[in-house]
């Protein structure tokens, strides 16, 4: 039944390849069979966070807003699993724009790359020994080098995830910063990291990168044998999940600050 004043009459289901999801997707088609449509007003994924991300990708420039149930293992980034009333929790649900970051940069072989990240950039040594790394924020040199793993920079969104792990500081969704996080410093070893404001250019120079090579990773895309990397908010593009009300994303994110 067409909910009176609504703002999504129609949907598209899409599911992870795991049997959880794959049963929950052909219960939610049966269901809502009247609302399934080729043209939807949102999408509903099932699966878990990395499912939820690859869909976002995918919906980048088609401005379809998101709405993710939980077939998966942790399930942050999404709403709880069930059918029933599905037109009524779309329309009561609360929006959370998301503005990712894009990576851009060049290998050792002089080949260029342009990528978009969610949740983080991540840059990583690739082989035993650490990677040494130079940080400059709006072409002023912060750092001159940084031995660790590698280091990640963040979105509000991504905050909770990898960032978290690495004992990076939680970002709530409006403060319109980006972390900046080491992963396993060993110099210096006290370095914590940085928040930086949400219009930053942040650059990470490889030293010597034929010997102690690193990869650069955009969420789940891997770029091996970087030089440098440059990372900055994307001005053009957002997009947009949808959440139950009063199960927010900021509000999610706010919880986590005080979990133990």
């Amino acid at each position: 039944m067409t909910v009176a004043n609504s703002r999504f009459n129609s949907i598209a289901v899409v599911a992870s390849s795991n049997p959880k999801a794959q049963d929950g997707y052909h219960e939610l088609i049966n269901a809502c069979a009247d609302h399934i449509s080729d043209h939807p007003d949102v999408i509903v994924a099932l699966g878990g966070d990395g499912f939820m991300l690859e869909v976002l990708h995918k919906q980048i420039g088609a401005s379809i807003p998101v709405f993710g149930m939980n077939r998966g293992s942790i399930g942050f980034l999404m709403n709880d699993f069930h059918v029933d009333d599905l037109l009524a929790r779309l329309n009561a649900s609360e929006p959370a724009i998301i503005r990712p970051l894009r990576m851009i940069g060049e290998t050792v072989d002089g080949v260029q790359f342009d990528e978009l990240a969610i949740n983080e950039v991540s840059l990583f040594r690739q082989f035993h020994q650490a990677a040494k790394i130079s940080i400059s924020v709006d072409g002023k040199p912060r750092m001159s080098e940084l031995i660790a793993d590698g280091i990640l920079v963040c979105t509000p969104t991504g905050s909770t995830a990898y960032n978290l792990s690495a004992h990076g500081t939680i970002i709530p969704l409006d403060a319109r910063v980006l972390a900046l996080t080491p992963i396993s410093a060993f110099r210096p070893r006290r370095w914590r990291g940085a928040l930086l404001n949400h219009q930053s250019v942040v650059r990470f120079d490889v030293i010597e990168p034929e010997k102690r090579r690193v990869s650069a990773v955009a969420d789940n895309r891997e770029i091996r044998n970087v030089k440098f990397v440059e990372v900055r908010e994307s001005k053009s593009i957002k997009l947009t999940m949808l959440f139950d009300r009063g199960r927010a994303l900021d509000e999610r994110i706010a919880l986590e600050q005080f979990s133990t």
